[in-house]
């Protein structure tokens, strides 16, 4: 059947009925462990009780009002948000793309509240990814994503991940602040080391340049911090999140301090449907659980135990993974054999798995995860690795048996 949505996905031949937790059911009734998350957003898992109950609750109240309107569940989220980290203000949104969108206008709006609108571009790295608008696009500046999308939206200085000396080479008198994701995941879940960010962090103070952070994926726990850049000890100026702050429902939000927000006075920014009742029921609810005592040791705790069972994978499995990498439960596995091969093998176990740049397979389960769903994960990895490695293995035998075959 030909299908009525727009072909922008390459999409897999599955789709699922209904998630429990850690696990999806597939049409069909066969069970899937889960180690996408829908790409980092079910941060606990799908059809948690709490949050279906918000969901519920507030759905019999009030759907949408708009932001004409006092939104008491979004000033209560935004207060929780502020007092849990180094904002004071937060702007919410629909998506991780326009909460990028709104910190990078507010950059701007910063130095032009300041007296100098001349500040304008924004320095940002190799490999990342901030979204799929123009001015996202841009900022992430892969080729594979902006072909066909000129002219390309200007602002923005790109340098390689990791260069100290292009980094400092690429600040001049226009340059407004540095964008970069503490962990970047479409790029191949490479973190910057805490010092790496110490150093940008003072470099930004040194030049009068704000600092914004993208955590749509690292963000809310997934690295056991609330966020990741609190490993490094250092504070952002602006910081985007998304994914899991929502726990499945479409949010995203733009952190602040008052300073950095200055320019954003009524008119220069809105949203139709962000910040909707709906939405802040469910965040809220994601942060009773998030923020409750002992959660994020749970994490760093289990992230713990899956990165020693991979390690275990590596040593097993030498001709397929190359690496373990990442923080907390946001893994990555460089590979030795194309990435999508892991991806179909792990799929055919019964585990999912998101590929992602620098030949990467991601591991991105719910934060909620145990024991037991660590060891089915790494029960069926090994047998995809192995199934992988068989195929290898008789992909280097074909044309010895053709020879033998032609002989006889």
């Amino acid at each position: 059947m030909t299908s009525s949505i727009l072909p922008v996905y390459a999409r897999a031949p599955l789709a699922f009925e209904r998630g429990e937790g850690a696990w999806l059911v597939a049409e069909g009734g066969r069970r899937y462990l889960d180690f996408g998350s829908g790409i980092a957003v079910n941060a606990l898992g799908h059809s948690h009780p709490h949050l279906v109950a918000a969901l519920t609750e507030q759905g019999a109240k009030l759907w949408h009002i708009s932001n004409l309107y006092q939104n008491p569940l979004g000033e209560r989220l935004a207060k929780r948000l502020a007092e849990a980290t180094f904002a004071d203000v937060v702007f919410f949104s629909n998506s991780g793309a326009e909460a990028l969108e709104a910190s990078i206008k507010m950059a701007r709006k910063y130095h032009a509240a300041s007296g100098h609108p001349e500040r304008n571009r924004i320095v940002t790295f190799e490999g990342a990814f901030h979204g799929r608008t123009l001015a996202t696009i841009a900022a992430g500046g892969q080729r594979k994503y902006m072909e066909g999308f000129g002219p390309d939206m200007p602002g923005f200085d790109q340098v390689p991940f990791g260069d100290d000396a292009a980094l400092k080479a690429a600040i001049g008198p226009q340059t407004a602040a540095i964008l970069l994701e503490p962990i970047q995941g479409e790029g191949g879940v490479r973190p910057v080391p805490p010092e790496r960010l110490r150093a940008i962090r003072a470099l930004c103070d040194q030049h009068g340049l704000l600092l914004i952070l993208d955590e749509v994926q690292c963000g809310v726990g997934r690295t056991g911090k609330l966020f990741a850049h609190e490993w490094a000890g250092i504070a952002p100026d602006i910081m985007a999140v998304a994914k899991g702050i929502g726990g499945g429902f479409p949010m995203g939000a733009c952190l602040a301090t008052a300073e950095a927000a200055k320019g954003m006075v009524p008119g220069t920014h809105g949203t139709t449907f962000g910040g909707n009742p709906l939405a802040m029921a469910v965040g809220n609810a994601v942060l009773d659980i998030v923020l409750a005592e002992g959660f994020l040791d749970h994490v760093r705790q289990t992230a713990l135990l899956l990165k020693q069972r991979l390690a275990e994978i590596k040593d097993r499995h030498p001709a397929v993974v190359a690496e373990v990498r990442g923080e907390g439960l946001m893994i990555g596995l460089k590979l030795h054999v194309p990435n999508t091969d892991l991806v179909k093998a792990a799929e055919a176990e019964g585990l999912l798995v998101i590929g992602a740049g620098d030949n990467v397979a991601r591991l991105l389960p719910p934060l909620t995860i145990g024991e037991e769903e660590v060891a089915e994960a790494i029960a069926r990895l090994d047998r995809a690795c192995a199934q992988v490695e068989a195929g290898m293995k008789a992909q280097t035998q074909a044309p010895a048996a053709k020879i033998v075959g032609a002989a006889a």
